[in-house]
């Protein structure tokens, strides 16, 4: 944590606590310990950034060195970011045939990786790019645009966000000029969050955030979609959109079907936690059972390492199951045996999951978004005590 953020963290604290109090009524003040410690989950939240040893020392492994699985194929190097210049050193890597990804750091928002975290892409329709996600800030939306005008003489002609998060779209001010689109769930949930996400970001991530004002550039028209896949044609492309939902209330997949290449947005995370503020774990879960269904033949999550063969599609798609069901079973069990935050922080985690990256924050982050609502569950059944 820099020493900015140790300034602003009793502060965004305080100011956590007075609206978290307001909102939860009476009933937080009997559960004392079970506010403070949400109330600190909330703090992280918002981005602070926040080590986690877990309780045993023989489960954690450095997070700057995810370990990969066999099956995966591994990350490619970061990009060469330079802290004066604030350049991000983004670079297109060829899948297919007019059809590049630009690939970030798999880690967590640091200013040493400016915050750039994320896999967006561009592909070429023969009528002009189609720019799948413009990233962390305006620095970057420009330097991306920089970048497809140094690779392809087309011009920008769409720019198409699969979901609601900050990384997704607060970029958008290099890209004014065209049409930018979303689900009509996402176009609402940016339009509710922006102005959060743009104040949590100069936080953590400072000057790489410089300019970045984006409440006049959200998505605009909204995409509509159909049960079971839409089509969507740009030039001599022809795209399917799946809207699924999970990870936030509408995650969109496009595939290419001219080389079968797959965005799959924040549904799959390949060799790092998950991110889980808006998620359904349940609606997750059948989501990427839909996606197995697809029989993808190669993926661009936006999170970790492009994969472009079947089995590391296939391992990709397990991983992120099998730390789902981890997460709910165990947070089922733990709620039902009464336990609180702190004790669940305390708990070991299999170490296939605390080598991943960005373990030791994402991880504190899952606890915070998602076992209040086992807690609920169990205080809220028939005959349970509402009180200690």
């Amino acid at each position: 944590m820099t020493s900015h953020q140790h300034l602003l963290a009793p502060l965004i604290l305080m100011q956590c606590l007075a609206s978290r109090l307001n909102s939860l009524g009476s009933r937080c003040i009997c559960k004392t310990r079970y506010v403070v410690l949400r109330l600190i989950a909330v703090l992280l939240g918002l981005g602070v950034s926040t080590a986690y040893t877990p309780a045993s020392a023989a489960d954690a492994a450095p997070t700057a060195s995810p370990v990969t699985s066999k099956s995966v194929e591994p990350p490619a190097r970061p990009p060469r970011v330079d802290l004066d210049r604030l350049d991000y050193g983004l670079q297109a890597r060829s899948l297919a045939d007019g059809v590049w990804v630009v690939e970030g750091a798999n880690a967590d928002f640091t200013i040493a990786n400016g915050c750039n975290i994320i896999n967006t892409g561009f592909i070429s329709t023969g009528s002009g790019i189609v720019v799948i996600n413009t990233g962390t800030s305006r620095l970057y939306g420009e330097q991306l645009r920089a970048l497809i005008k140094r690779t392809t003489p087309e011009p920008v002609v769409q720019v198409i966000h699969l979901n609601l998060h900050p990384d997704y779209f607060l970029g958008n001010q290099a890209f004014a000029d065209v049409p930018r689109l979303a689900t009509s769930a996402t176009s609402a949930g940016i339009a509710s969050e922006v102005d959060a996400y743009e104040t949590n970001l100069y936080r953590l991530c400072g000057d790489w955030m410089r300019g970045t004002v984006n409440a006049s550039v959200l998505p605009t028209p909204e995409i509509e979609t159909q049960p079971g896949g839409s089509r969507w044609r740009v030039g001599n492309r022809e795209f399917e959109l799946h809207e699924l939902r999970g990870h936030t209330d509408s995650d969109l997949v496009l595939i290419d079907r001219n080389s079968g290449i797959a965005f799959v947005g924040g549904l799959v995370f390949v060799d790092r936690i998950p991110t889980t503020p808006h998620a359904k774990l349940a609606d997750w879960l059948e989501s990427l059972a839909q996606l197995e269904q697809l029989q993808l033949q190669a993926i661009v999550p936006s999170h970790g390492p492009v994969q472009t063969k079947a089995a590391g599609v296939s391992e990709g798609i397990r991983q992120t199951t099998s730390y789902l069901r981890w997460l709910d079973n165990n947070f089922s069990d733990w709620a039902s045996q009464g336990w609180d935050m702190n004790e669940v922080l305390g708990a070991s985690v299999p170490t296939e999951y605390t080598r991943w990256a960005a373990f030791q924050t994402e991880y504190v982050r899952n606890v915070a978004h998602l076992y209040p609502a086992y807690e609920s569950k169990v205080f809220d059944e028939p005959g349970e005590s509402q009180t200690d």
